[in-house]
């Protein structure tokens, strides 16, 4: 894919504002909403995304602090993460959004201003600003998915998917290496239709091993936001048959994912 900077932090923005729709107006009680997300509430969602904008920005802007933080975090990996929720979450809703709209504005802001080539450090990685903004736009899109569910929300899919998706094709290997399994040396074939009816494709059109089916499944499917069976999606092949019982598009240890039975 193209990294137009520019147009994909225009994604990004778009795509807060579309989750920003959905609980600007809600009651407090509305907020404590539980959410697919064992112990999070619709207020946990929306204050882990300011956490983690705000630690985007910490490393867009100041790379010395952004390490310090890292440092902490190691200290307590498997907390770090649910503890910027709670905290968080513990505000009044309408100090939460406040702090969430802010920091978002400012991380795009930032993210324009990084220079052609520089990476920005990351906890598995450092990454350009093209691929932190795609890694945001997952992130809201994916958190945006437990709030809509929390409210029993069928949100319309976008072009902004195949942002989505981009990255969970390039994440294959990296969901094998979470779970000690050597990545399949040859590449897959991704096909998948899009909201508008075009065709998304990745890899090689001649490769054995494929995966077909609608883009929005597949989102759901590497953001683990699905149960596989809940999706359309067809492996053909044994490791693209394994790569979808794994699929994970986020950083972090191998997540749970959801029981089957959800359908949007």
């Amino acid at each position: 894919m193209a990294t137009d900077v520019a147009a994909l932090l225009a994604d990004l923005r778009a795509e807060c504002d579309e989750l920003d729709g959905m609980v600007a107006d809600l009651s407090e009680a509305a907020w404590a909403s539980p959410t697919p997300a064992p112990g999070w509430t619709i207020a946990h969602q929306i204050a882990h995304l300011a956490w983690t904008d705000e630690q985007a920005l910490l490393a867009a802007t100041d790379e010395a602090g952004f390490q310090e933080s890292v440092r902490h975090a190691m200290a307590e990996p498997e907390r770090f993460v649910d503890e910027g929720a709670e905290e968080g979450a513990s505000k009044p809703p309408a100090e939460i959004l406040a702090r969430w709209r802010q920091g978002r504005a400012e991380l795009v802001t930032a993210l324009g201003r990084v220079p052609n080539g520089h990476k920005v450090p990351w906890y598995v990685t450092s990454m350009s600003a093209a691929s932190m903004a795609t890694a945001r736009l997952m992130e809201v899109w994916a958190h945006g998915q437990d709030v809509a569910d929390a409210l029993d929300v069928v949100r319309a899919p976008t072009a902004r998917l195949r942002h989505v998706a981009h990255l969970g094709a390039r994440t294959r290997d990296f969901a094998f290496q979470l779970r000690q399994l050597t990545p399949p040396a040859a590449e897959f074939r991704i096909e998948l239709s899009a909201p508008e009816g075009s065709l998304w494709t990745w890899g090689p059109a001649e490769a054995e091993q494929r995966v077909t089916g609608p883009a929005l499944d597949f989102c759901f499917l590497v953001t683990q936001r699905r149960h596989r069976d809940d999706t359309e999606l067809v492996a053909d092949g044994a490791d693209a048959g394994t790569w979808l019982d794994i699929a994970q598009a986020f950083a972090g240890p191998p997540g749970e994912g959801r029981a089957p039975g959800r359908v949007p």
